[in-house]
């Protein structure tokens, strides 16, 4: 455009441009002076049009710089995807938060798994169901093994007594002799009622009771019955002399619980005393002969003897004492031709408070289950099934009335 005006004003400058164009064919010193004036006109154009493209070229160039500091802007505040991620300070205090809650998270997961873990293995007591303890053959129950009148006698604390089973039915000595009707398949006709048709029972058993009073309740109870009866006893006795009084009173004969062996002594020397006058009560009570089954006592430890576990206080001799116990229990059956042990606390091991470790020396993988009735020393309904067939079991094995 400044080409072309700058063209012009050099024709209007040349005078044969001037006087070949009739609109400026002028004479003399008006023409002169017309001349100058389009000359100025011109220039004062030229001059415009010189600033005009000046404003242009600066508003172009203004124009290029502006969008060329924006792209830079851009770039500073939104990297381009091919660039690799800046690594420096703020960039990590970015990441900071991401990474504490990872450890939150892994926190929390470990607090939650070691909870879990402790309730099952330490807290958690889980009975199962169906049949508990050794399984009983058929054969010794296909025929009748006395026609003779059999007088079953029971004395001794809560475990005779039943204190835990779900029924009267479901106490030992009821399911010893007589099947419950919701007795389980593979003991259906496994009963001592099965072959001994004319069979009596008495339970003396009163729950809480010790060797102690247990003297006292066979002499105050127990008769001298005729000379053809013959008598089947059974007797649970010494389990409440050892954890009673669960440490809430100092040690004494008949709740030694707490007590050091050197405590002990002189009160295990009397219980094998108690045990030789029991004997020879049951002896006297039945002129036509007897048989005594004396269960020695079971230990809801699992044989570890830690008092934590069944939730009563620290023992340091506890386990000792309760092995002297039942070693009285045995010497006396072994003085005695017709007094057998019958073996719950070897059957109950591995059922007792930490009946769910696996890594447990007693663990039962068969049967991983607890077999003790909330308050601890008692068995549950499971627990009576197994202790009937262990005392089912013993008398199996050694009863005269077979023969």
């Amino acid at each position: 455009m400044a080409q072309i005006n700058r063209a012009t004003a050099e024709r209007l400058r040349d005078p044969k441009c001037a006087r070949s164009s009739p609109s400026f064919n002028l004479q003399g010193t008006g023409e002169r002076k017309l001349r100058c004036g389009i000359t100025s006109m011109v220039d004062r154009r030229l001059a415009c049009v010189r600033l005009l493209g000046t404003y242009v070229i600066s508003r172009r160039s203004c124009a290029t710089t502006s969008g060329r500091s924006e792209q830079r802007s851009r770039e500073r505040i939104m990297p381009a995807q091919d660039s690799p991620p800046t690594t420096g300070p703020s960039s990590e205090n970015r990441r900071r938060p991401s990474r504490r809650l990872v450890v939150l998270l892994a926190l929390a997961a470990t607090v939650l798994i070691g909870t879990l873990g402790y309730i099952k293995f330490y807290v958690a007591r889980p009975v199962g169901s169906g049949p508990a303890g050794p399984r009983i053959v058929a054969a010794p129950f296909a025929n009748t093994w006395t026609q003779k009148p059999v007088r079953i006698v029971a004395f001794g604390d809560s475990i005779t007594a039943g204190l835990g089973a779900k029924s009267r039915d479901h106490n030992y000595v009821q399911r010893l002799v007589a099947n419950p009707d919701d007795e389980y398949s593979d003991m259906q006709g496994k009963c001592l009622s099965k072959v001994l048709p004319d069979v009596t029972v008495d339970n003396f058993a009163i729950s809480g009771t010790t060797s102690l009073q247990h003297v006292d309740q066979i002499a105050q109870n127990l008769p001298i019955f005729s000379q053809d009866e013959y008598g089947i006893v059974l007797l649970t006795t010494g389990g409440n002399d050892i954890i009673h009084n669960y440490g809430r009173t100092p040690p004494r004969e008949g709740a030694m619980f707490g007590a050091t062996l050197q405590q002990a002594e002189r009160w295990i020397e009397n219980f094998h005393t108690r045990l030789e006058g029991m004997i020879v009560s049951f002896n006297r009570a039945f002129p036509g002969g007897c048989e005594i089954y004396l269960a020695d006592i079971y230990d809801p430890t699992d044989g570890d003897g830690d008092g934590a576990s069944i939730f009563l206080p620290p023992w340091p001799d506890g386990l000792r004492i309760h092995a002297r116990y039942n070693a009285t229990i045995r010497t006396v059956a072994a003085e005695h031709s017709n007094v057998f042990v019958v073996p719950i606390h070897s059957e109950f091991l591995g059922h007792g408070a930490h009946s769910q470790k696996s890594w447990h020396r007693h663990y039962r993988s068969a049967d991983p289950h607890y077999w003790y009735f909330n308050n601890v020393e008692d068995p549950n309904d499971r627990g009576y099934d197994a202790i009937r067939r262990v005392f089912l079991q013993t008398i199996i094995d050694n009863t005269s009335l077979r023969e």
